[in-house]
């Protein structure tokens, strides 16, 4: 069943989308993506992949820094900003897998770094043990590895929000009328520019989006992944933030604990969308030498 709601598009209302040069759309089966890229075509792949509720934007200040040395690509994932056509199976974890692994077989690419934050980690991670992915390294901003606070009480929400044909709308149209965007930024505990704040505001006001987002809480279940953990053998760096309200840097802690070769950086601010507030120390903390090693498993480490 295809989720219900008009997506929003390129030309219309993503006109004035942040890096809006680098975008496309990429047909692949019943989806149409749209994807940026930068960076030199022959420099080594790193993919960007978002968390749940953001598009590609969320990535407009890491982008340009990461393209000196990368060729890199982002996405809008099923449901989420300007990629269209997804179903509710799309929206689980091992369906948005598998949707994203046909996205990267389609663009024939093969990238050696992946990098995703939030929902986005536990993708790239699922991804990475289907066998489907097989990059060098994988680093999470702020892995959202663990249900995210609140969740017993907004996944059997969400399953009632998205079942309802009428919610997507109505939200939508508090998010026109309210400062709906400016509640949820607070929830994050990060501070980002206005104009990664009108693109959060632009989503909420899309029923597509809004549908995208409540069916992702509603069908995201980690336990299977987390049970995964000790197959995985590609070296993981989880990047977290100390003052981050929605998803605790323990989390990324006892991730750590789990995975055979793992190394844990804690920031001390930021919030959520620390990637957003301050890309450069993103940027820095991405390309330190040696951030994912191989061999011997990683030594566990903070740094406040």
């Amino acid at each position: 069943m295809r989720l219900s709601g008009t997506s929003p598009t390129l030309d219309g209302e993503g006109r004035h989308w942040p890096l809006r040069e680098t975008s496309r759309m990429v047909r692949v089966g019943h989806l149409e993506w749209h994807v940026q890229e930068m960076g030199d075509p022959d420099a080594p792949v790193a993919i960007l992949v978002h968390g749940t509720g953001a598009a590609t934007h969320s990535f407009r200040g890491l982008m340009p820094l990461l393209a000196k040395d990368h060729r890199i690509i982002a996405m809008d994932l099923p449901g989420h900003g300007f990629t269209r056509g997804a179903t509710a199976n799309d929206l689980t974890l091992p369906g948005m897998a598998r949707a994203l692994g046909g996205l990267i077989k389609a663009l024939g690419i093969e990238p050696a770094l992946a990098i995703g934050h939030s929902a986005g980690v536990a993708v790239v991670l699922q991804l990475t043990l289907f066998g489907a992915l097989k990059p060098a390294c994988i680093i999470g901003i702020n892995a959202a590895l663990e249900p995210i606070r609140g969740n017993a009480l907004l996944s059997p929400l969400a399953k009632l929000l998205f079942a309802n044909p009428l919610t997507a709308r109505l939200v939508s149209f508090q998010a026109r009328i309210g400062n709906m965007a400016d509640h949820l930024l607070k929830a994050t505990g990060s501070r980002i520019d206005p104009a990664g704040r009108d693109c959060y505001a632009m989503l909420l006001r899309q029923p597509a989006h809004i549908n995208g987002a409540l069916g992702m809480m509603a069908n995201w279940r980690l336990e299977p992944l987390v049970a995964e953990f000790g197959r995985l053998q590609t070296p993981v760096r989880l990047i977290a933030v100390a003052d981050d309200p929605m998803v605790p840097a323990r989390v990324s802690r006892h991730a750590a604990q789990l995975i055979a070769d793992c190394s844990v950086e804690i920031v001390a601010h930021g919030g959520h969308l620390m990637h957003e507030v301050d890309p450069a120390l993103a940027a820095e903390l991405i390309g330190q030498p040696g951030c994912c090693r191989t061999g011997q498993a990683a030594a566990k480490r903070s740094v406040a």
